[in-house]
């Protein structure tokens, strides 16, 4: 693997799992879930745009046919992702938020199958039971051993739906444009609804307090903005499948943070649907790349 590949991975996974305990401690300062989507996406929104008036800034003005694709999964992908997530964080903490949107590659795979019509091998199947097993683990871990769960499960669910149906409808796109570029679309799209909030987060302003603004800021700018930059500049100099394996760091590492950070860990039985939902896409995920490599050598 390219070694400065590798570096920027490690460097935007880290950057994105600190973005849940980042969230949580915005949450705590004050700040209404709106106004925190609204506040973080605007400073993310910014950096692109000022990168895009850079002298040799790649980005251009997309094609008018390609603009309703990418409207739509900006709000689709990153506006509702950030509202599921946000207002799941009311009622979660970090850890468990984390390993939720962590289970999104097999909601990915079943958007894949039912509607893309891509077929599933055996041990996809497998993994995809195991991963949801893992996924009913961390719902009722997070009602404290009750049959019942907490209500922030369902709005970061669909966070991680969102994200799924972004993963699999981005790829046309990712084909044409560059991933700074097309990332740079999506947030401009994402931000824009959120201006409805507006008039109150200018009053919220006053009454957040300073780390909560601190933390905003930190999440705009790194997990929304450069980390998704980083991103893209490592796939372009390494092979994405490889790349993609670092992501499963990024619940443990989430979990690590919010617990330095916020002094925040999820429940043992979370931990453990959290554990097994992760190890089952990883899975998943080496034994297809062991056999694509079996197939390439034939």
């Amino acid at each position: 693997m390219n070694k400065k590949a590798f570096i920027l991975a490690i460097i935007t996974v880290i950057g994105w799992s600190s973005g849940f305990a980042g969230v949580s401690a915005s949450l705590k300062g004050g700040f209404t879930p709106g106004n925190l989507i609204l506040y973080r996406l605007f400073v993310a929104s910014l950096l692109f745009l000022l990168y895009a008036l850079l002298p040799n800034s790649r980005i251009r003005l997309p094609d008018k046919k390609d603009l309703p694709l990418i409207i739509t999964l900006g709000v689709v992908g990153i506006t509702f992702y950030h509202v599921g997530v946000t207002y799941g964080q009311q009622y979660i903490n970090a850890g468990t938020t984390s390993m939720i949107v962590g289970s999104a590659p097999i909601f990915t795979t079943i958007i894949a199958v039912l509607f893309l019509k891509e077929k599933m091998e055996w041990y996809s199947w497998v993994g995809l039971f195991v991963g949801f097993f893992g996924v009913s683990l961390i719902t009722i871990g997070t009602g404290d051993f009750s049959l019942t769960f907490s209500k922030g499960i369902l709005p970061a669910l669909f966070a991680t739906i969102c994200t799924s149906i972004f993963f699999v409808y981005q790829k046309p796109l990712l084909e044409k444009y560059d991933p700074i570029e097309l990332t740079a679309y999506f947030t401009w799209a994402s931000t824009i609804p959120l201006f409805i909030f507006f008039p109150s987060l200018i009053e919220n302003f006053q009454t957040a307090t300073l780390e909560a603004h601190l933390a905003v800021i930190y999440v705009g700018a790194v997990p929304a903005a450069a980390c998704y930059a980083a991103w893209a500049i490592a796939t372009s100099l390494g092979e994405v499948s490889k790349l993609s394996t670092l992501l499963y760091l990024e619940t443990p590492i989430a979990i690590l943070i919010a617990w330095v950070w916020l002094h925040e860990l999820p429940t043992i039985l979370s931990m453990v649907g959290g554990f097994l939902t992760i190890s089952s896409v990883a899975i998943v995920n080496y034994i297809a790349t062991k056999k694509n490599e079996r197939k390439g050598a034939t």
